[in-house]
């Protein structure tokens, strides 16, 4: 059974991977590395669910572009896939990033010092679910698994701070019609077995 966001809205999501600052050999510059999303780990409790990103979830989108703020806010440019100034790879971990953010002192301070310090360690990506890009299902543990398989969009990719709680207010509609539909399946169920005694009951009644 198919349970689906409404299309073309935006969705935030925050990992902690070995995000870092290295300077490359032979460069002067700084660059920003890490992963902006994780493949087959489950994240955290999202609101009742949790989610997983399957391998091939950006394939369509690794070529789009994309920006890297710091933070998701826009007045901190970090770097862009369309200037040459981001890169975005896949490998078997995951959707990896590497920026060269600009030379300003803004930026070393706000965002280079403390990651090399190792105050910020995590990232975060927006993003935009392809239609029928997801799935949701109950494992064998009775938890709720959102399972995304596709995306359509790939707004940016942030080292992030202070994460604040992902964005899920479009992926807990899903969550809510899936609970809704569990219970009327359950629903069904009782009532079909609640026949089935009246029929039996009546059978041997009348036997």
């Amino acid at each position: 059974m198919k349970h689906k966001i409404a299309q073309g809205e935006q969705e935030t999501r925050i990992f902690s991977a070995e995000v870092r600052a290295y300077t490359p050999e032979g460069e002067s510059l700084p660059h920003l590395t890490g992963y902006g999303a994780m493949f087959n780990s489950r994240s955290e409790n999202l609101g009742g669910f949790r989610e997983i990103i399957k391998e091939g979830a950006f394939d369509e989108v690794i070529d789009q572009d994309v920006r890297g703020f710091f933070n998701h806010d826009p007045n901190y440019m970090l770097g862009r896939t369309a200037s040459g100034t981001m890169t975005l790879t896949i490998d078997a971990r995951g959707l990896h990033y590497d920026i060269t953010p600009p030379d300003s002192q803004t930026i070393r301070d706000l965002v280079l010092t403390p990651m090399e310090r190792g105050d910020i360690n995590q990232s975060s990506f927006t993003f935009i679910v392809a239609r029928d890009g997801d799935r949701w299902y109950e494992d064998e543990e009775g938890i709720i698994i959102r399972e995304i398989s596709k995306i359509s969009r790939l707004l940016d990719v942030s080292p992030v701070s202070i994460p604040a709680y992902p964005d899920t207010t479009a992926a807990s509609r899903g969550f809510g019609d899936f609970e809704k539909n569990k219970q009327a399946m359950t629903d069904g169920l009782e009532g079909q077995e609640q026949r089935q005694r009246r029929q039996r009951q009546l059978f041997l009644i009348n036997k």
